[in-house]
């Protein structure tokens, strides 16, 4: 393994960072290990990420250390390149938060949160495939209900595993897993189950979710699924796109956060945010108390 150190620009609220990762984290597929004190995160927190990037075009596994000048990566030397770019932007590094902190402060709600987390980014998510299937499977349930779900779709249809990591199923293979098989396997609804099957057949068909896909265009192919919703389209356009102003206005937490508006309302009240909703939704997801 190689080491590289990656600084934020504008710093990095590790914190924040690693209570996503800690919730979104699949058993078996990624580990979080937090630093100095295991099982609470601080804002001034630091700890380790560790699960499987596509590098080289083969599944690595790479270490992310996660602190508040940013990150140190490690990766195998001959793509530690490519891993390098890949946990740039799924960290945003490079894009300085202070402008936008700035615009965002001038909204009374969003104020104090900005001011307790000045640095704070959208944190993104480097494979898209498995965040559209992930987000699909965790849909209306709880976040742990969503970890355990993903934990028994990568048990029941993974290809294998890389240093104790396993291997993320490729579209194919959930398209051609028997409907009824992959509802027990996961304990998926059928209709979630038939969502999965076409989000894969979508992507087995040669839709890509990456930073370089054109956000109208994903967005209308996503929404052409039976069974997709805005709440995950937009979801998916702020964390697989990187899209600076996706807002997923009918998210529970955001609702919650915005004293119960109903997604209409939060829509209405979250223009003044554009063209940075998605920081906006970030920070009101900072500021909630979720697991």
């Amino acid at each position: 393994m190689d080491q590289v150190e990656l600084p934020a620009v504008g710093g990095l609220e590790a914190g924040a960072v690693l209570t996503t990762l800690v919730n979104h984290a699949t058993p078996g597929s990624e580990s979080v290990t937090l630093e100095p004190r295991a099982g609470n995160v601080a804002d001034n927190a630091t700890g380790t990420h560790r699960r499987l990037l596509t590098l080289g075009g083969a599944p690595t596994a790479i270490t992310v250390l996660i602190h508040p000048g940013g990150v140190t990566l490690r990766a195998p030397a001959p793509v530690l390149d490519e891993a390098t770019d890949v946990v740039t932007w799924w960290f945003d590094l490079t894009t300085d938060p202070g402008p936008v902190a700035a615009r965002l402060s001038l909204d009374p709600r969003l104020a104090p949160l900005v001011s307790q987390r000045p640095a704070l980014r959208p944190l993104r998510h480097p494979a898209g495939f498995e965040a559209a299937i992930d987000t699909v499977v965790g849909q209306q349930v709880t976040l742990s209900s969503a970890r355990l779900f993903g934990e028994r779709l990568r048990a029941a249809y993974s290809p294998g595993a890389v240093e104790g990591l396993r291997i993320f199923p490729s579209a194919d293979t959930l398209v051609r897993a028997p409907l009824e098989e992959l509802r027990a396997a996961v304990g998926l609804t059928t209709s979630r189950a038939r969502t999965v099957q076409a989000v894969a057949q979508l992507f087995a068909d040669g839709f890509h979710l990456t930073p370089e896909a054109d956000p109208t265009s994903a967005r209308a192919h996503l929404l052409g699924v039976p069974g997709v919703g805005p709440w995950t389209v937009e979801y998916l356009a702020l964390r697989a796109l990187g899209d600076p102003d996706a807002f997923p206005s009918s998210d529970a937490v955001v609702r919650r956060a915005l004293d119960g508006a109903p997604a209409p309302q939060a829509q209405r009240e979250a223009e003044t945010w554009r063209p940075h909703r998605a920081w906006a939704t970030a920070h009101l997801w900072a500021g909630q108390t979720v697991g």
